[in-house]
């Protein structure tokens, strides 16, 4: 079917149900960023391919909002569809919440999923519908209806992560939080966040890709730890080992139930549960008895989940290296490919080759190779696999030419795959998931020519870059006061990019990871960011991108780690962890500061010791050259 196809099948569902108006977001049950195949019910009715999207469906219109990263990819995925584009932020468009409020009158009635709905939004709309009085049903999964050939949920295996690379075994996470439970007062806490539920139990999956996390709800009580799961995911040897924990499996779908069934006292007091309404899902939420006291406070496992212990901080410091290693010599391979492309420009124009295209090292005229992003990304994916402990990758990768790389995120298929020319830029973000955590770089890789513009535009994201690398800040800071650092330089010429400046990261979890983040917005339905603490581990990643021509992302991972203490207090400052140079080529100089000039040289100092012992002879000089002081 196509996508106004299946808009008319929905319709049809919405009017047998007696539904105005229909929301379908992109979030699985435990409100993840990225979601399992079987939860892509967004993709699936409008053809967006985007990680972050919301649509909404009446009987006259259909709209799908998107952020920053997704204006150009979402517009074009929409093309020749009854879908309008709302572009979230953007002057004149509406909220989600206003364009429903707006759109139901009286008597009418607004459906979703509350499986996919934070708690948080749902509550929202149903206090500002009620006054309106329209009806709200939130046990239709309308969009699954109509799937005819909806993939199975995924049940890969659960296996453990060793104290040996979490430095805190799951007995002492379990005592922490049993402890931030009594000071609350509660007797239950309801845990649906995968990446909270993986590292609280130190137990990883596979569930959803790039993520190694899997399908699971917990509740914990003072005395054992209700895992709701698919049995089939778990070896008998790995329930028995956390049987020495308290923790009891129980069947993926019992969890409402569950819930339903939680006695109003306890031990002869009001029973209290601790959830985070920005976390569990609408139907959790709902699904508590009356009589039981709601909780609503942050996760007591987020904060301590993103404060890495000095274990995982030193295992992140050796994921980097090993990362480093692959992404330089993914470069090296890039470069060679240009010299000798140039190079064979006749010979390969004799051949019937485009002279513009990158062609892979060692071959030339008639055996040429062209290197396309797809192409390009499997190469740097094969350079990951070498190192050890190597487990996949941590998000899909984007390796994007030219005016491909003006869409922030995108992703090439085999319909959008083009041949990298030998000229303008090559935009990479990838990353890898390591036994020892997880990395995410982006580099912009200049191809050959180019013009002072793009040269302009690269070294001025590269200033806002090492700008915030070179932090010093008073302890109490967050990622709002420090965001201005990166953007400034842009800013000064009126210029900006549309999304965050940073993001937090997990530890062999998911590469996005709250609290910590750098961006001057907040986020409608997001707790502010938090103080940034030792152990945290955030991404520096300013860009620039004109829509049609280029896009230009500089983007490493920095761990916060205390500097100085004096008279004025705790001043903390940021370790790089990653250890990639950047492409020289594009840099202007003499538009940099000499602080910007010497915070650049000592990194390219450093990446040369850090990386050059695991290189071959020929990679080692290249490296020296690249890494020489500007």
């Amino acid at each position: 079917m196509t996508v106004n196809e299946r808009l008319a099948v929905l319709r049809r569902r919405m009017s047998e149900e007696g539904v105005d108006a229909y929301l379908v977001p992109t979030d699985d049950y435990h409100n993840s960023e990225y979601v399992g195949d079987f939860f892509k019910c967004r993709k699936f009715l409008t053809g967006f391919t985007g990680s972050a999207g919301t649509a909404v469906v009446t009987k006259t219109d259909a709209c799908l909002w998107t952020d920053g990263r997704y204006f150009l990819q979402a517009g074009k995925q929409l093309e020749g569809s009854d879908f309008r584009l709302m572009k979230i932020g953007e002057e004149g468009v509406p909220t989600i919440d206003k364009y429903v409020t707006d759109a139901l009158s009286d008597g009418q009635t607004f459906g979703f999923d509350g499986r996919c709905m934070s708690a948080g939004k749902g509550d929202r709309f149903e206090r500002e519908l009620k006054k309106k009085g329209v009806k709200i049903v939130s046990h239709l999964d309308l969009v699954g209806d109509i799937w005819e050939d909806r993939p199975a949920r995924s049940m890969k295996p659960v296996w453990e992560l060793g104290v040996e690379y979490t430095g805190k075994s799951r007995a002492d996470k379990l005592a922490d939080l049993r402890k931030a439970m009594a000071e609350k007062g509660a007797q239950y806490h309801l845990l649906t966040s995968l990446d909270d539920i993986a590292w609280l139990l130190n137990l990883r999956g596979d569930d959803i890709a790039c993520n190694p996390v899997f399908l699971a709800y917990v509740a914990v009580t003072p005395d054992e730890v209700l895992l709701f799961a698919q049995r089939g995911a778990f070896t008998d040897e790995l329930l028995e080992t956390l049987k020495k924990d308290s923790v009891r499996l129980l069947p993926y779908e019992d969890f409402y139930a569950f819930i339903a069934e939680i006695p109003a006292e306890t031990a002869g007091k009001k029973t209290a549960v601790l959830l985070d309404s920005t976390c569990v899902n609408y139907q959790v939420w709902k699904s508590i008895p009356e009589g039981v006291r709601r909780i609503d406070s942050t996760n007591p496992t987020l904060l301590p989940k993103s404060i890495k212990t000095p274990v995982e901080m030193q295992h992140m410091r050796e994921a980097h290296i090993k990362d480093g290693v692959a992404v330089t010599k993914f470069r090296y391979w890039l470069e060679m490919a240009k010299r000798e492309s140039a190079k064979n420009r006749e010979i390969n124009a004799a051949a019937g080759k485009n002279p513009d295209y990158l062609y892979e090292p060692g071959t030339n005229g008639a055996n040429a190779v062209v290197i396309t992003e797809i192409s390009a990304s499997d190469k740097l994916e094969e350079f990951r696999r070498q190192g050890e402990h190597f487990l996949g990758l941590s998000f899909d990768t984007i390796c994007s030419w030219g005016y491909h790389a003006a869409i922030v995120h995108y992703s090439a298929t085999p319909e959008t795959d083009i041949p990298v020319e030998n000229h303008s830029f090559l935009l990479v973000d990838s990353g890898g998931q390591y036994l020892e955590g997880t990395t995410d770089i982006t580099r912009t890789f200049v191809l050959g020519e180019t013009t002072d513009e793009e040269k302009e535009f690269y070294t001025r994201v590269l200033m806002g870059h090492l700008n915030l690398a070179a932090a010093k800040f008073k302890y109490g800071t967050s990622g709002t006061a420090l965001d201005y650092l990166a953007r400034g330089p842009l800013w000064e010429i009126g210029k900006d990019y549309n999304h965050g400046t940073g993001h937090g990261v997990g530890y062999l979890l998911n590469v996005h990871e709250g609290p910590n983040s750098v961006s001057y917005k907040e986020m409608q339905g997001r707790r502010k960011p938090a103080v940034f603490e030792e152990g945290m581990v955030t991404s520096d990643e300013p860009g620039f991108y004109l829509e049609g021509r280029f896009g230009i992302r500089h983007e490493n991972l920095t761990m916060c780690r205390k500097a100085e203490k004096n008279e004025y207090g705790q001043f903390m400052d940021f370790e790089i962890l990653t250890k990639v140079p950047f492409d020289r080529e594009a840099i202007i100089p003499e538009l940099m500061t000499e602080k910007q000039k010497k915070t650049l040289n000592a990194y390219h100092k450093d990446v040369y010791e850090t990386i050059s012992p695991y290189l071959t002879d020929d990679e080692r000089e290249w490296l020296r050259q690249e890494t020489a002081e500007i």
